[in-house]
């Protein structure tokens, strides 16, 4: 059988390889959301190529790309360090993230049919067991995932794609309140599948809204205690990478 001019079926096509500067990126951003790589951190290249078993170029590379994504700071001189959010960078942010997710809210009420509740009970209750067990990389990871349901669940392509962009940088300012929300933040959780669940588009997006409105005041309160790392001033002395692992 002639190919010429045709296209292979998906079956049969050979997946390109991702290149490697992109996975070290996304494994560099990993970090850096789930702050194992902390606000502010100096990135050492050979250390990074060293825990990532890569060498120093791809590392370079990346990290050029998450500069042009604003997570990484180049200080000629200096090096790379980890982006340190100023105060009104994420209280914009969280602002921006309160509107799009009240919207969402009240769209997936309309919405959500029973199997979409289902997932977002699943998603609360690995939250509640993870805050139970006092693990907060996992209350982190469910909250983000919990919120991400909901926004699927609003049907509306603009706003999932919207609500996507600011997705990463939520989780990451999420992590340092995470303990302090606690079993609140999942309280509201509840109140708002249940409105999901009852088709109460208004109640819903309310809650939403109060729901993000509390962890923005949370982030903004804790950054307020804080001198110099997370406040939008560089520490007079960083962590080396080493120390962080």
């Amino acid at each position: 059988m002639s190919v010429t001019g045709a296209q292979a079926p998906a079956s049969t096509r050979i997946a390109r390889p991702i290149p490697l500067r992109e996975s070290v990126q996304a494994a560099i951003l990993d970090m850096i959301v789930s702050r194992e790589l902390r606000p502010g951190q100096h990135l050492v290249e050979n250390e990074l190529a060293t825990l990532l078993g890569v060498s120093r170029q791809p590392v370079r590379e990346a990290l050029q790309g998450l500069r042009n994504d604003g997570w990484v700071v180049l200080r000629p001189g200096h090096g790379a360090f980890v982006h340190s959010p100023s105060v009104e960078e994420a209280d914009q942010l969280l602002t921006v993230r309160r509107l799009l997710e009240a919207e969402s809210a009240a769209l997936a009420a309309r919405h959500a049919d029973s199997e979409g509740v289902r997932r977002l009970r699943q998603i609360y209750q690995r939250g509640i067991d993870a805050l139970a067990a006092d693990d907060m990389d996992a209350v982190v990871k469910a909250n983000a995932e919990l919120h991400a349901e909901v926004t699927q669940l609003s049907e509306n392509t603009v706003l999932i794609e919207l609500t996507y962009t600011v997705a990463q940088r939520v989780r990451w300012l999420h992590a340092p309140v995470a303990r302090s929300r606690g079993k609140d933040s999942w309280v509201e959780h509840l109140a708002l599948i249940n409105a999901i669940a009852a088709g109460d588009a208004a109640k819903a997006g309310q809650i939403m809204a109060d729901h993000t409105e509390h962890t923005r005041r949370s982030y903004l309160d804790s950054t307020a205690k804080l001198t110099g790392v997370g406040a939008g001033q560089p520490s007079a002395r960083r962590p080396s990478l080493r120390r962080a692992r």
